[in-house]
């Protein structure tokens, strides 16, 4: 027997199989979720209605239906269905499957070739399948929980139409939940269970969008509520015992959280910074990598409105380091929700930015020779130091003189705002403006 045998059929799943995989949906009337993409005249159940034998990439966290749907698209099309993980195959096995499937479609037989976790191919992997795509060999369905932009090659992912799918909500899990209790012939249905109010609702809750999820506590809490045949709340708490948070320290769900937690800050949303803070830590994020992008927030963020934030995040940082977690989780928690409190100013990042974009696009101009030192006597006759002011000798402490290069003279970049410190640094700026001003009018 191959190790590419077609999957067991999940109309026949055992009563000893898990409680997710025996309530799998076996057709689109019973799939929950995905309304944009399944509902009446929506893209993927017009191709699948039309038999479009396009091959497909399922976008989507954990638990919202990807393997589930290529199962259905299988057994609506009547096709022969293959599914086999990135996670064990290489190339040797990609292509003795490709060969079976072309043999396969000589005979007038269809294959749809489903690829879990797809985005753990690496590049010649992918391209392996790109002859029998083209040649309508197979149809490649892939599932992924990673962005396909950055993680499927540009040729494989220019053969096939890519689906979103999206978290499911509580609502959605907390119906499914429901099925499952009623079923006698797939679910719990003949353990006769009842459920209190609130119940059922705190598994949906924690399932954090995963139905899997949801269903695994629902069979837990089944089992410790088998005696007294009522689901409580209290045994639905006992049977989630630790809330697995969706989080991937390599994945694209890490940048969005730490997005969320920064946007937050930069937004002055103490609350939500201190939650996405938390959601972070909770999943197992590196504290020291969290106190350096709060690091980063201080400089870009807030800057000189309130300059003492730096230190503050920095001390944070070492408090991290020192005490570990998760007791220094608590500086960080004290630090993030300093930065969405004080006065915000991108002005220092922008200068900065603005400035870098000058030197880039400008010619690399010589230093002005007041500038330069003169520590020979060779550098004094060419003019090195000739017409420095010493800022301190002078009134104000301040010289007209330009210390840009000539083809810049008068240039500006940092604006300061009208924030917190940042304010008091405008009006110093423009007290040397005018002491400048009236040394140059002055007779």
């Amino acid at each position: 027997m191959s190790l590419f045998n077609p999957a067991p059929d999940t109309q026949s799943a055992p009563v000893s199989a898990p409680l997710a995989e025996r309530m799998r949906p076996r057709a689109l009337d019973e799939f929950l979720g995905q309304e944009h993409l399944l509902g009446p005249g929506k893209p993927l159940r017009v191709q699948i209605e039309r038999d479009d034998a396009s091959s497909m990439i399922f976008w989507g966290p954990p638990g919202v239906g990807k393997t589930t749907l290529a199962k259905i698209i299988a057994e609506t099309t009547k096709a022969t269905f293959i599914e086999f993980s990135a996670v064990l195959a290489g190339i040797k096995e990609i292509k003795q499957v490709m060969a079976d499937a072309e043999k396969a479609a000589s005979w007038g037989t269809r294959t749809i070739l489903f690829i879990d976790e797809i985005h753990r191919f690496n590049k010649a992997q992918q391209d392996a399948f790109l002859p029998w795509v083209e040649r309508g060999s197979i149809r490649l369905i892939g599932a992924t929980t990673e962005n396909p932009s950055f993680e499927i090659n540009s040729a494989l992912l220019s053969r096939c139409r890519v689906y979103t799918l999206n978290q499911l909500t509580d609502e959605q899990i907390l119906a499914l939940l429901r099925r499952a209790l009623a079923d006698p012939a797939r679910g719990l249905g003949d353990q006769y269970l009842t459920a209190d109010d609130g119940a059922l609702e705190l598994l949906a809750g924690y399932a954090s969008g995963d139905a899997r999820n949801g269903l695994n506590a629902l069979e837990v809490a089944a089992k410790l509520a088998a005696d007294g045949k009522t689901l409580t709340k209290a045994i639905a708490t006992e049977a989630l015992q630790q809330r697995v948070l969706m989080y991937d320290k390599q994945g694209e769900e890490h940048y969005n959280l730490i997005s969320a937690l920064h946007k937050s800050v930069r937004n002055s949303d103490a609350d939500a910074a201190l939650y996405w803070l938390g959601r972070m830590l909770k999943a197992g994020e590196d504290p020291l990598y969290v106190a350096r992008r709060v690091v980063r927030m201080a400089v870009e963020d807030i800057g000189l409105a309130a300059p003492e934030a730096l230190n503050l995040c920095l001390s944070a940082r070492d408090m991290v380091d020192f005490l570990g977690s998760p007791e220094g989780e608590l500086a960080l928690a004290e630090a993030v929700v300093y930065l969405a409190l004080a006065p915000k100013s991108n002005a220092i990042y922008t200068a900065y930015g603005a400035v870098m974009a000058d030197i880039e696009s400008t010619r690399q101009e010589p230093v002005p020779l007041h500038l330069r030192n003169a520590p020979t006597r060779l550098m004094k006759e060419l003019g090195y130091s000739a017409g420095y002011e010493y800022a301190h000798d002078v009134e104000g402490h301040v010289a007209d003189m330009q210390c840009l290069p000539e083809s810049l003279a008068g240039r500006r970049w940092y604006h300061p705002t009208q924030e917190g410190r940042e304010k008091l640094l405008a009006q110093r700026m423009e007290e040397i403006r005018r002491i400048r001003e009236s040394k140059r009018t002055r007779p």
